[in-house]
């Protein structure tokens, strides 16, 4: 047998074969596109896993505290420490005028007139004044922006106790959210003792006995119809009105004064 017949032969490389092998293995623009929108998309996925895993814990903590506050006085607010952060910036030894009082120390012409003043529903409603904010809805679409107005005296220490000043969505969502812990853990009673010990009644003055001493010299105890009326107008604007209690101010106080004891109180 010829050998010659069983050796390899050299010869030339099918080129085009190798190619087509290398383009095989080359991934499309339209798979390498997939894959970034997959791993995007799982990033994604991640990032609002852990706002959604934040959002329940900030929750879970406020909370945790409005528990706490149900039975212990509030000693410090949101707008408390934005307030006095304010004040400091201008005078390093700026000091709040604050002193908590229990509910039964503070004058009854106050809680009437505050009630008839901000929330004249407060005792009924479970936290929401569904007419006051379709009114505000209306003023909304009106000016295209979130329109002051319709809020309770729930939501209104809501946004106090935890949240800060300004007219956005997320901050009325917030305050929805908070207001609706608030009337589910404390008693009308409970929620009334803390908006008056803790809203603000002037430029550094926080809370009904506070106010009471500020402005008439007097415990909030001690308070009558036409000085607790002229506290309630301000509570809209406490440090304008602190300034500018005008005629106009004046008026809208007489008729508080006049209407406040229909005002039925916790």
């Amino acid at each position: 047998m010829d050998g010659s017949a069983a050796a390899p032969t050299d010869g030339p490389i099918d080129a085009r074969r190798g190619c087509g092998d290398a383009a095989g293995r080359r991934t499309s623009p339209v798979a390498a596109l997939r894959g970034v929108v997959r791993k995007l998309s799982r990033w994604i996925g991640i990032a609002l896993l852990g706002v959604i895993a934040l959002a329940v814990l900030v929750h879970a903590v406020i909370m945790a505290q409005l528990i706490w506050w149900s039975r212990f006085d509030p000693t410090r607010t949101s707008f408390m420490e934005l307030r006095l952060e304010a004040m400091q910036a201008h005078d390093p030894d700026a000091r709040l005028a604050h002193r908590w009082v229990p509910y039964e120390r503070i004058s009854d012409h106050l809680k009437r007139a505050v009630v008839a003043a901000e929330d004249d529903k407060f005792v009924d409603h479970e936290g929401f004044d569904w007419e006051g904010i379709q009114r505000a809805i209306e003023r909304n679409q009106r000016h295209g922006r979130p329109a002051a107005g319709g809020s309770t005296i729930s939501q209104q220490l809501a946004k106090n106790l935890f949240l800060w000043p300004g007219k956005s969505y997320l901050r009325k969502a917030e305050e929805a959210l908070i207001t609706l812990m608030i009337e589910s853990l404390w008693s009308k009673r409970r929620i009334l003792e803390v908006y008056l010990n803790v809203v603000e009644w002037g430029d550094g003055v926080f809370g009904a006995e506070a106010a009471a001493r500020h402005y008439y010299r007097v415990p909030a105890a001690d308070l009558g119809p036409a000085e607790a009326a002229r506290l309630a107008v301000m509570l809209p604007n406490p440090r304008r009105y602190e300034r500018e209690f005008g005629p106009r101010l004046a008026a809208h106080a007489e008729r508080v004064r006049q209407r406040m004891h229909r005002s039925e109180i916790p």
